[in-house]
């Protein structure tokens, strides 16, 4: 049996696959474009995960390398989902450098809380002290 590799070489990411997913088959990027989802990858750390040289995987976090990063665009495609793909990429994520000491990570899910909270991942401890500017649908406007 093939392992899956887990890397965090930018060059070896299939950018247009990754845009496809998030802009048709994502529930929080919908019509997002190729310019934005390439400019998002370039400014972040990005893992990839690969079966037999194709990405079966991917993951970015948002981050300042010393105090604070954010989990996004998590994703296993649907063919090789219930492998243990995303938990290889979120142990890949939490041991990365860039991230292994900042004193806040933070995700938003709408339905993995399992599998984050095994990670260590829990609710806002303050809930009280965030708020946010939120646009859902800013891509489907840009068009």
């Amino acid at each position: 049996m093939n392992s899956i590799i887990i890397n965090d070489n930018k060059s070896e990411l299939d950018i247009k696959k990754i845009h496809d997913f998030l802009s048709t088959e994502s529930t929080w990027a919908k019509s997002i474009s190729f310019d934005i989802v390439a400019k998002s990858i370039e400014n972040s750390i990005c893992i990839g995960a690969y079966l037999n040289n194709i990405q079966v995987g991917f993951s970015r976090v948002i981050t300042d390398h010393a105090t604070f990063a954010n989990l996004v665009d998590v994703i296993v495609w649907p063919e090789y989902r219930g492998q243990g793909i995303s938990k290889l990429l979120l142990n890949a994520v939490l041991s990365h450098e860039s991230v292994k000491s900042v004193r806040r990570f933070t995700l938003a899910t709408s339905n993995a809380h399992t599998l984050y909270s095994q990670f260590g991942f829990t609710e806002l401890n303050k809930p009280d002290t965030f708020m946010e500017i939120y646009k859902p649908n800013i891509y489907e406007t840009a068009l």
